[in-house]
């Protein structure tokens, strides 16, 4: 796994934001990581005019101090006094989600952090949230953040299906989460059985097999485990639907995070967001971090 530094941030200065801002500073200051504080202003707030282009290089500077340069300066201050870490403060002009990700891209980041929701809520429900576009478009682990206070996590969730896409959920769980619980969790999707009785097969064979393969992701699960040898990470597996199960297990845990793989054993790798991590990320009471 790729080492988790830096971490870039993003914020709109809004509630939210700042929520993602104070989390991804934690994170940073446990891992000893430099933090990236990265803020997004699009063409047309600097150019309210009815020619956006006219002077755009002759008030390139002014503008983008205006739309908060300096106060994305002042925040970085205030980080690398709070948290004694490395901060670096940067603005660009674009479309949120796209410009995130390429300056992740470009800093080779480890992690990406962003609240769940910005300034500009009723947009964001209507087109699409800057977090959930984010997802499609970044090339590391993003991490959405959604509990009220930064506090280090007490208990967490990694969520495996035993795919590629989940391989290094446990091991990315364990660095962001080191002092928490961790359970990791298998769900075996009962949608394919769903599908198999509407096609006539038999409800005992149907019990059997899905008993068979429990099993073996117990079985699994111990062995990947017992290497470990660490109290705090134990294993459990059950049987439904797996973004409502891992959503309603967050919620008797009282999880402060969920790990998860953002493309499962389905595919579609690059073009869309699994549907298992897109319903979790939307659902979830608490903080999702999907991996890469």
């Amino acid at each position: 796994m790729q080492a988790i530094t830096p971490i870039v941030v993003a914020t709109d200065f809004s509630a939210s934001a700042g929520r993602a801002v104070r989390r991804a500073a934690l994170i940073a200051q446990q891992l000893g990581a430099e933090m990236h504080l990265l803020h997004v202003v699009s063409p047309l707030d600097l150019y309210p005019g009815p020619d956006p282009a006219a002077d755009f290089r002759l008030n390139h500077e002014q503008a983008l101090q205006a739309a908060g340069k300096s106060r994305i300066d002042i925040l970085a201050a205030k980080l690398r006094k709070d948290f004694a870490i490395p901060v670096v403060a940067a603005t660009r002009i674009g479309r949120a989600h796209t410009e995130i990700a390429g300056y992740a891209a470009a800093k080779a980041a480890g992690l990406v952090v962003a609240g769940a929701r910005g300034e500009n809520t009723l947009l964001d429900l209507l087109m699409g949230s800057t977090a959930s576009r984010l997802l499609r478009l970044a090339a590391c682990p993003v991490l959405i953040v959604k509990n009220a206070k930064a506090k280090p996590y007490q208990s967490a969730i990694a969520a495996v299906d035993f795919s590629p896409g989940s391989s290094h959920v446990l091991e990315l769980a364990r660095a962001v989460a080191s002092a928490a619980r961790i359970e990791v969790l298998h769900v075996y999707d009962t949608d394919h059985d769903d599908r198999m009785r509407q096609a006539g097969m038999d409800e005992a064979y149907l019990l059997g097999r899905q008993a068979h393969i429990l099993k073996d992701a117990e079985n699994r699960l111990d062995i990947e485990l017992a290497g470990l040898n660490e109290e705090n990470i134990t294993r459990h597996v059950m049987a439904a639907y797996p973004a409502a199960a891992i959503c309603e297990r967050a919620r008797i845990l009282r999880a402060g995070l969920i790990v998860l793989g953002r493309h499962g054993k389905s595919g579609v790798q690059e073009l869309l967001l699994g549907s298992v991590s897109k319903d979790v990320a939307s659902a979830a009471d608490c903080d999702v971090l999907l991996c890469y």
